[in-house]
């Protein structure tokens, strides 16, 4: 048995324990093997949940629906209102923090509907080492993370996934929308949706990892370091530049250091 298998064994057992949960389910690759194993062991008294608000990227929603219906698990869609709340659009560094408390929140209702059920989320070990304020909101809601429990790194998670058969096991890593506004800039609807419609331009054309950081009128772009040669391509870059100025980004820019996670971050 390799060490991934082993984990995947005692996360079971962990979800097995727990009896009757409720997962935070983004439709990203850690909460969608939270939600597959929790299927497996537990069947209906497993319930996946994704939030939709604004920060949600476009086509999310819809393909965490796909997912869950080929994982077999319960699936419900609710609407949390962190974007109506003053502190949040503040986007502070704290931002993470109010945004996963109002989740948090509409769990904890789901919860105890559901005779009161644990609240999993699906942080691996590494997110332990970044900058993390919604694992304060976590803590505050006694929300579990099971792949922290049973010492799975993101690594493990894809092996994970792959190994179970989860077809979104190579899926991109991706982040709410505020994120691609500096921290102190406050943000709004229309800027949430502004630059999902913008990361929506560059999937449609090919690029799967992708931000577009928001500079006042600049759109700052990245993409992984092998995909700068095909951005910068005669008519990939005239059909993106015009799509980002038809959003009303006045300049648009190509970060020569392509992506990097959480490169608005705090240093």
């Amino acid at each position: 048995m390799t060490g991934v298998e082993a984990k995947i064994d005692r996360l079971h057992e962990v979800l097995r324990a727990a009896e009757h949960v409720v997962v935070a389910y983004s439709g990203g690759t850690d909460s969608t093997l939270v939600a597959a194993a929790a299927a497996r062991v537990l069947g209906d008294r497993a319930l996946a949940v994704t939030a939709v608000s604004p920060s949600l990227a476009p086509g999310e929603a819809d393909e965490a629906r796909r997912v869950a219906l080929a994982l077999g698990i319960r699936h419900r869609m609710l609407r949390t209102r962190e974007a109506e709340n003053p502190a949040y659009l503040a986007n502070g560094i704290d931002r993470c923090y109010h945004c996963k408390t109002e989740l948090y929140d509409v769990l904890a209702l789901v919860a105890a509907e559901a005779g009161g059920a644990q609240v999993m989320s699906g942080a691996n070990v590494d997110d332990l080492g970044d900058f993390r304020p919604g694992l304060r909101a976590a803590s505050e809601h006694g929300v579990r993370h099971p792949l922290v429990e049973v010492g799975m790194t993101k690594a493990d998670v894809r092996g994970a996934a792959r190994e179970i058969g989860i077809p979104t096991w190579d899926k991109p890593a991706s982040a709410c929308l505020s994120s691609r506004s500096a921290f102190g800039v406050t943000i709004s609807v229309e800027m949430l949706s502004k630059v999902g419609r913008a990361e929506a331009v560059l999937k449609e054309l090919g690029f799967r990892q992708c931000r577009v950081r928001v500079h006042g009128e600049v759109a700052r772009i990245e993409v992984e370091p092998g995909d700068l040669p095909k951005l910068a391509q005669p008519g990939v870059r005239e059909r993106v530049v015009h799509a980002m100025k038809a959003l009303g980004y006045r300049y648009v820019t190509l970060d020569l250091e392509g992506f990097r996670s959480g490169s608005l971050n705090p240093e």
